[in-house]
């Protein structure tokens, strides 16, 4: 069973996350320097974010439709993307097991991997304000 009911849970809980980056006056100008789009399609349940970094520009978050070409498209199961956030998941081993899938330069993901780090408390303190001690357990 997967831990989001709907994408709609997947939006209310990695899609703030993402938002909650671009609003980051420490965070958001280094995810910037990747220079990309990236579009992160989930399974069970089906549900798309696509977050634009690009240097100089306002970031931009885009849960589900979205008018963006992103030019990195990360596949993976919902369930994995939380795992990930929680700090358990190394993005590396996940690609080289295909529990992650990535399409276009890689390079540019991999650069961004060490930038998330501080972002894992901040996810599980959002689990925890939402009194979500079902999906802190979960993984």
């Amino acid at each position: 069973m997967p831990y989001f009911k709907s994408d709609a849970e997947v939006y209310e809980f990695i899609g703030k996350l993402f938002e909650d980056l671009q609003e980051d006056d420490e965070l958001a100008p280094k995810f910037q320097k990747a220079n990309t789009i990236v579009q992160y399609q989930y399974r069970n349940p089906e549900s798309q974010i696509t977050v634009k970094m690009i240097d100089g520009e306002d970031g931009q978050v885009d849960c589900g439709e979205t008018t963006m070409e992103p030019e990195v498209v990360m596949t993976m199961d919902a369930d994995t993307a939380h795992k990930f956030w929680l700090g358990k998941v190394n993005v590396t081993v996940a690609l080289a097991r295909g529990q992650m899938k990535a399409k276009g330069p890689v390079a540019k993901i991999l650069k961004l991997v060490p930038l998330v780090k501080p972002v894992f408390p901040r996810y599980r303190q959002m689990l925890d304000d939402a009194g979500r001690q079902d999906l802190l357990d979960a993984a």
